[in-house]
């Protein structure tokens, strides 16, 4: 559980000996053993294996292969080969052939991209295969696509230059502002180390014409046992488990003379220095002061374990102190951090980072380098401290909590990083031990003093502008940085003064009203209540998590009831009125006096629906239910917070349209929608000068301060006799004044015809298409699903096609929704990033699959495909209260029966290949689309 919640940078190389002696239990000189949750065994040739039986979800299984190697260890002629040979994983091994893997998986519902997937990073590729366990076949096959991925690719010349393609087309997709800055950043970055010429893309002129045999050495020299682990978490006996990997990896051979797998260092810094990197395209502003790279290897030990709790501690007091910063009325930054980060799994630096504002860099400077020179000399208060600690131990507490409810994807993260980068897995039960014991016993000098060793007081730096030159914010030179820099060091700062707060979000509970009807569904498991004021509640207690309770509410009403001149006061008042706090406490002040809660309140104010949504711990119930009662009857003003709010929204604006995927995106929509004021596009800076705070406030009361035709849905893990008495109280009590029920149909309709209209913008060889059909369709559940299937199915082909077989794209797809508010209708968008030299190749292939799939229908297997993916995240979902919440707030709203859910594996039985070719007749529309493309400007 490292993972979630004190994996930070790295674990500092402090020696913390004042408090060693008061550790009695755990000596932290002594290494953290492996928990009893999971066997770690190590086969004759070198190979590394993790397994676990965990039953959540019920009958999967997922199965990676991790590889000790990826692109730093790529040969001068290799370069992108390590990415590349992830690829080829997947176009044909000894017992697979080409297209036969992806299509088997997908058969047993397997998702390629989805479920299915691979990455590659410097120093690993890391395969990820999930397999459903309700069929003995499916484990048989999954461990052989283990095997071949680690032994038995055969790399065929022809699969090999076919892939180029798609590769190229990977590669092109990354290109723009951010990949032109940093290729002068990473040599900086890395100082000057290996890692800054061995980004794991490649090199596209290598990519284009290495030799078959370069790819080939690389996989023989670098997948072998010794650099590889199998890990199986799931649903599985761990005795057959183990026996499979006998079986299937036992055989495998390392090289008679295997190369050295090291580990390419990076020098420390030895000079301080400024760099200005711009670019026309860039969308943001930002400062990063980097500090020395240091060497930090995780050692194992409980010291090394506290050393990281310490160092999350830190991390969480000093990132809040940046928040304050930047809500400001006239904030240094629009958002800012310090803190220590991971460059590789072996080396770290302390760095101070700011997202800019209207300021530009000066005041950022001065604002990170004095907060941290603040920090370092004074440390932190006792308050901050100890708000700390609580919200660290009920993190770990909602952990141990769900020790027997967590999915095997957290498990395998965390054995994934114990083979990489040695991270400790003594399993939950002993960490909330461990942290039980360890945690109290730090103290607050012990954190001052970590701040002081942790933040460079004077050493060499690195000092990174990066920014548009398509602004009014002044771009400084190198040399205005460093002056910036060394005069922010040499203000004097003081202590930072605490505020006292209200330990409680209260002073006490409204009165409160009662439960005056209530009634059973067996079928679903559901206890509706109605309460004295007339809201209605809908109770369902599970026992899929055992500390999780979720809430919904949601009615009809939203933006669209209020006039043209209200539409930006309409699109931001439920930000606005976040970011000011709740009744007499800022934001940052209820993180303060929620610390150690679990508990969270979200409102929405939808174009057609006013909605509420709510999570939180057993404990914490009242907690949500005060925080909901206060967000309908605590709405707070503060002018300072106003103005920060706004301040950030126009820096954010200003450069949204500099990135020419930003302009195509928004010339889509103003074409789709033939600029209807109401369809939201790409904010622009001038926006929010209609943008008003006592309307945008008076838009929020107007929707939120009554809770009429509100049914409030909670799902979880509650006990039914204590949560009664507090909806009674909380939600009994919410305000019911009249209040329009009821959306307003806009009059927003897509343009009607064939619309065809070329986007020209943007310096890279980079295009993009987009084909777009819309138009009236009667809405029903079951015609959805239908339109999804076929959407789904197309997808399988523009895969199967547009990239396997003419490798004219790396991704993209389709989507579309049905929908039956504010009128029934429905959009599909095909979303196709390619080359501008196969835009054309693209349309034509694109609207082939469309015509096949009106002419013919869905093969029968693609269909089977999409079939059972479905079923199996249904099953899954069906033990999850999300799902649940989301179900039942659908049916409670559209006035749909909640049974249905249960009727869900017979709709999806139910739709045929016909029903399919009949959906892509009547959506598919060739009289009526819209057609963009984007290309570059030359």
């Amino acid at each position: 559980m490292t993972k979630y919640f004190v994996r930070s940078a790295c674990a500092a190389t402090l020696l913390l000996a004042c408090v060693i002696g008061a550790q009695a239990a755990i000596k932290l000189d002594d290494a953290i053993p492996v928990g009893p949750q999971v066997k770690v065994g190590k086969l004759a040739n070198g190979l590394t294996y993790y397994i676990q039986k965990n039953a959540r979800p019920e009958k999967k299984l997922e199965l990676r292969l991790v590889v000790k190697a990826g692109s730093i260890l790529e040969d001068e002629d290799q370069q992108g080969l390590a990415h590349f040979t992830e690829h080829m994983a997947f176009n044909g091994s000894t017992n697979f052939k080409k297209h036969e893997l992806i299509s088997y998986l997908q058969s047993i519902g397997v998702k390629f991209g989805a479920d299915l997937n691979a990455y590659t990073s410097f120093d690993e590729t890391v395969y990820i295969l999930p397999i459903p366990t309700d069929n003995r076949d499916n484990i048989d096959k999954g461990f052989l696509v283990l095997q071949d991925w680690a032994g038995g690719l055969t790399m065929n010349a022809a699969d090999i230059d076919k892939e180029r393609g798609i590769i190229l087309e990977e590669l092109r997709l990354g290109k723009g502002a951010n990949d032109r800055m940093q290729k002068v950043l990473i040599p900086k970055l890395y100082n000057g180390s290996q890692y800054a010429r061995r980004l794991p893309i490649g090199q596209e002129h290598i990519i284009k014409d290495f030799k078959h045999e370069t790819i080939r050495r690389f996989y023989k020299d670098w997948y072998r046992p010794d650099l590889m682990a199998v890990v199986v978490v799931g649903d599985i006996d761990p005795l057959d488990a183990e026996r499979r990997i006998q079986q299937h990896f036992g055989q495998l051979k390392n090289p008679a003379n295997p190369r050295a797998r090291t580990y390419a260092a990076i020098p420390t810094r030895a000079h301080t220095e400024a760099l200005v990197v711009t670019d026309k395209e860039a969308t943001s502003n930002a400062l990063l002061i980097r500090y020395p790279v240091k060497e930090a290897i995780d050692k194992g030990t409980f010291g090394a374990y506290r050393e990281k709790l310490v160092e999350a501690l830190f991390t969480g007091m000093l990132g809040q102190r940046m928040q304050e910063l930047a809500q400001q009325a006239d904030p240094p930054f629009i958002a800012g951090s310090s803190s220590v980060g991971k460059l590789t799994p072996r080396y770290t630096s302390f760095n101070a980072f700011a997202a800019l504002g209207k300021g530009g860099a000066t005041p950022a400077i001065e604002a990170l380098v004095q907060e941290n020179a603040r920090t370092r000399q004074f440390g932190f208060s006792a308050q901050e401290f100890e708000r700390a600690r609580k919200n660290m131990m009920r993190q770990y507490e909602l952990a141990y909590n769900e020790r027997d409810k967590t999915d095997s994807g957290s498990y395998v993260g965390e054995y994934v990083r114990n083979f990489l980068e040695q991270e400790s897995i003594p399993g939950i039960e002993n960490e909330y031990a461990y942290v039980r014991e360890l945690l109290p016993a730090i103290t607050l000098d012990e954190m001052n003093g970590y701040a002081r060793a942790t933040i460079p007081a004077a050493s060499a730096k690195l000092v990174v502008y990066t920014g548009s030159t398509k602004n009014d914010i002044p771009v400084p030179t190198s040399a205005q940085l460093l002056a910036a820099v060394a005069a922010a060091e040499k203000v004097t700062v003081r202590a930072l003064e605490q505020k006292t707060l209200a330990t409680e979000l209260m002073d006490k509970p409204p009165a409160g009203g009662s439960i005056v009807a209530q009634s059973e569904d067996k079928a679903l498991g559901l206890t509706r209540l109605t309460l004295s004021n007339g809201v209605k509640v809908i109770l369902k207690p599970t026992d899929f998590r055992n500390d999780q309770v979720l809430m919904s509410a949601a009615r009809f009403g939203g933006q669209t009831l209020f006039g043209e001149a209200d539409i930006i006061n309409a699109r931001y008042a439920n930000g606005v009125v976040g970011t000011m706090g709740l009744k007499d406490h800022s934001p940052l002040d209820l993180q303060k006096i929620l610390a150690g809660k679990a508990a969270t309140v979200s409102v929405t104010l939808g174009n057609h629906v006013d909605g509420i949504t709510g999570s939180t711990a057993n404990d914490d119930m009242e907690t949500m239910l005060q925080l909901l009662y206060l967000r309908m009857t605590g709405v707070r003003r503060d002018e300072g917070l106003y103005k920060s709010f706004v301040g950030k929204q126009v820096e954010a604006a200003r450069n949204a349209m500099a990135q020419p995927e930003s302009v195509f995106r928004d010339t889509l929509v103003s074409t789709l929608y033939q600029n209807h004021p109401r369809v939201s596009r790409t904010a622009r800076p001038s926006d929010f000068d209609k943008l008003d705070l006592e309307r945008a406030l008076a838009v929020y009361r107007a929707r939120f301060f009554s809770a009429k035709d509100m049914t409030f849905i909670f799902v979880g893990s509650f006990d039914m006799a204590k949560v009664k008495p507090l909806l009674a109280t909380y939600l009994g009590a919410l305000p019911v004044g009249e209040i329009e029920i009821g959306y307003k149909d806009a009059g927003v309709r897509p343009v009607r015809g064939v619309v065809k209209k070329d986007v020209r913008v943007g310096s890279e060889a980079k295009s993009s298409v987009s084909l777009n059909f819309s138009g009236e369709a009667p809405y029903s559940d079951d015609e959805a699903m239908r339109f999804q299937a076929m959407l789904e199915v197309i997808n399988i082909r523009i895969t199967d096609i547009l990239r396997e077989k003419l490798a004219l794209i790396y991704g993209g797809g389709m989507s579309g929704s049905l929908s039956k508010y504010p009128y029934e209708n429905y959009l599909i968008t095909a979303s196709l990033p390619t080359g501008p030299a196969n835009v054309d190749k693209v349309i034509a292939a694109a609207m082939a699959e469309i015509a096949r799939m009106k002419e013919q229908g869905p093969d029968l297997a693609d269909l089977n495909k999409v079939k059972q993916n479905w079923l199996q995240n249904h099953q899954k979902s069906l033990r999850e209260n999300g799902y649940w919440v989301n179900r039942l707030q659908a049916a409670e709203l559209q006035g749909n029966d909640p049974h249905e859910i249960l009727a869900y594996p017979k709709k999806v039985d139910a739709i045929t290949p016909e029903q399919l070719k009949q959906a892509a007749r009547r959506y598919f529309d060739m009289n009526n689309y819209v057609q963009l493309v984007l290309y570059p400007e030359k």
